[in-house]
């Protein structure tokens, strides 16, 4: 089983792999958001080349949990990545997770610029990395 992370944003998509076992998510690169038709083409091609079994979709709820602006564009790429994949697409919740990878960088004194080149990647891993740790623990539970 391998997994696909996406973190969604309006200038970025970042993406990480799982590694085969789907236990351990890493970042993989960060495709320029040109237009959604486009951006899924190179997702598609990820999917393929890594023999991708499952996507995540990280969703930006509102502290609140509704679901603002930018959540319903994350519904509409969903939507149209589900109408050219074959794999089943799940949501996280991905709040903070920018966040988070941000003060993970810093932590690690990485530059202004490195930061920004692999902060969505990182993002993209931290979603990937929940819901992996998620389905082990249910699995867990259920053994």
């Amino acid at each position: 089983m391998r997994a696909l992370g996406l973190d969604i944003g309006s200038k970025r998509i970042g993406v990480a792999l799982s590694d085969q076992s789907g236990i351990i998510a890493q970042a993989l690169e960060t495709i320029p958001a040109t237009n959604p038709e486009r951006d899924i083409l190179r997702i598609i091609e990820i999917v393929r080349e890594h023999d991708v079994t499952e996507i995540v979709i990280g969703v930006p709820y509102n502290m609140d949990g509704s679901e603002g602006p930018q959540a319903l564009k994350i519904r509409q790429f969903e939507e149209l990545l589900l109408k050219n994949v074959t794999v089943p697409v799940y949501e996280w919740d991905e709040r903070l997770t920018t966040v988070a990878a941000e003060r993970a960088l810093l932590e690690a004194d990485m530059s202004r610029a490195k930061r920004k080149k692999i902060v969505d990647q990182v993002a993209a891993a931290l979603i990937l990395q929940g819901h992996l740790d998620r389905r082990r623990n249910e699995a867990l539970r259920r053994s």
